[in-house]
């Protein structure tokens, strides 16, 4: 794991920390081949230079958010606003970690992919990575 993202974990307390390391020690041990750093000021993990999930501190608890979970046909995570195929779920309690699903998702960012890395130069077009 990145040392900055072991860094953004410890500044966080209780509750909110402890679902952020279970979340990234889950998401190292799934997603092993996956590129891990602080992009925009939260941890994201990368798989060929391309973000496929990460998590932030919210108003509303620890957002854990795909960047294709829309995609991903789960009925537990909510999709973003429309333009983009993210999904998210929000966590207040270490109790909501349902790693059963979380080992799922994960499995489904490795297998569903739209193409983020390069939208910049499709002029704002997604395009799925097969």
């Amino acid at each position: 794991m990145n040392a900055e993202t072991i860094s953004f974990n410890n500044s966080l307390e209780g509750e909110e920390k402890s679902i952020c390391e279970c979340l990234a020690s889950s998401i190292d041990k799934i997603l092993t081949e996956a590129e891990n750093k602080i992009w925009h000021g939260h941890p994201v993990w990368f798989l060929a230079g391309n973000p496929v999930v990460g998590y932030s501190k919210q108003k509303a608890g620890i957002r854990l958010m795909f960047w294709s979970g829309a995609s991903f046909n789960e009925p537990d995570l909510l999709p973003g606003t429309g333009k983009f195929k993210d999904a998210s779920f929000f966590y207040t309690s270490t109790d909501q970690i349902d790693l059963e699903k979380l080992c799922r998702w994960l499995k489904k960012s490795r297998e569903i992919q739209w193409d983020y890395k390069n939208i910049y130069k499709r002029k704002g077009v997604l395009e799925r990575i097969t």
